[in-house]
């Protein structure tokens, strides 16, 4: 054997143990990436994690029938780690579908485990009626609390399109077919056609406080005149079963069997779209739910509020009389 081919040999062999350790630190950096993506997704952080946890929903701005929060209540109340759920509220209200949806989502996770309600700086109208779905409820003393109650609004364009000389026509069905219009005056007969639906569904407002919470439906519809109560004011009058934060819940959720010092996992929103670092809105959303993601949050909360619900509303708004 000559000389070259001895230091072919070698060379051959130099290589392929090059190569060996190439390929067991590509394995090691895959296993690496593998373990730390299943940390995240599954580590006790998480939402799948396979550890006991309570799990954490923040209820946020104007209430809709959010199908996305739908999905996570419902997958809550499927999974078996989540030992115990935090709702923490913060809102104004909104449509009383979409408080109607979410309190019966809730209801389900409470018929498997332990539910509390934490309520921040406000839980109105349709906020309140998804706080009462929780088995407990926590304010702080000065958190905004209540306006039992709903509404119907529309607005009244009439006067503007005189101005500017157009006239809206209409052939109909009958006289109460798309009543009351914005572009004429509500007649006795349509206001009285809201009226009703307006009252049918506080009735069932009302009901379903006196039904969850420790009060006779007489003394719920004393205090659903649409007023809003401090949280002082609201445990007095039983709208409300503690005061305090995230501890106060969890301490009860210890009061009935959940484990002590469980991870507290915030279950959130699918991943945001953003551009230069502000949230533009979500796969599947609609122009309602950008609108609360808006860098001006009140001006967004405010539009949607007052010209783009539609139905019947549960919701506190400071600037108009009434609930």
């Amino acid at each position: 054997m000559s000389a070259s081919d001895v230091e072919e040999i070698v060379a051959r062999r130099q290589q392929r143990r090059k190569l060996g350790r190439w390929r067991i630190a590509t394995i090691v950096f895959a296993l690496i990436a593998i373990g730390a993506v299943v940390w995240r997704v599954a580590g006790p952080g998480s939402e799948m994690s396979l550890n006991a946890q309570i799990a954490k929903v923040k209820i946020e701005g104007t209430i809709t029938e959010d199908t996305d929060l739908l999905d996570r209540l419902d997958r809550i109340a499927s999974t078996d780690s989540v030992k115990g759920v935090v709702l923490v509220i913060d809102s104004p209200g909104g449509t009383s579908v979409g408080g109607e949806a979410i309190h019966d989502a809730v209801r389900k996770i409470a018929d498997k485990k332990p539910v509390v309600a934490q309520v921040g700086t406000l839980a109105a109208s349709a906020g309140y009626m998804i706080a009462v779905a929780a088995d407990h409820i926590v304010a702080r003393q000065s958190s905004i609390v209540g306006s039992i109650g709903v509404l119907v609004q529309y607005p009244n364009v009439e006067r503007g399109l005189d101005m500017i000389g157009i006239e809206m026509d209409a052939v109909k069905s009958s006289p109460l077919k798309a009543e009351p219009s914005p572009f004429n005056p509500t007649t006795p007969a349509e206001r009285e056609v809201l009226r009703r639906v307006v009252d049918d569904i506080y009735e069932w407002f009302v009901g379903l406080v006196a039904e969850r919470r420790p009060l006779s439906v007489d003394e719920t519809r004393r205090l659903a005149d649409g007023s809003v109560y401090s949280g002082r004011q609201a445990i007095a009058n039983k709208l409300v079963d503690a005061l305090g934060g995230e501890d106060a819940a969890v301490e009860w959720l210890e009061s009935k069997g959940v484990e002590k010092d469980l991870a507290i996992v915030e279950w959130k929103p699918k991943d945001e779209y953003r551009f230069l670092g502000v949230p533009l809105g979500m796969a599947g959303e609609g122009p309602l739910d950008v609108l609360d993601r808006l860098p001006l949050p009140l001006i967004g909360q405010w539009f949607k509020r007052q010209l783009m619900l539609d139905g019947v509303m549960a919701v506190w708004q400071p600037s108009r009389t009434g609930g």
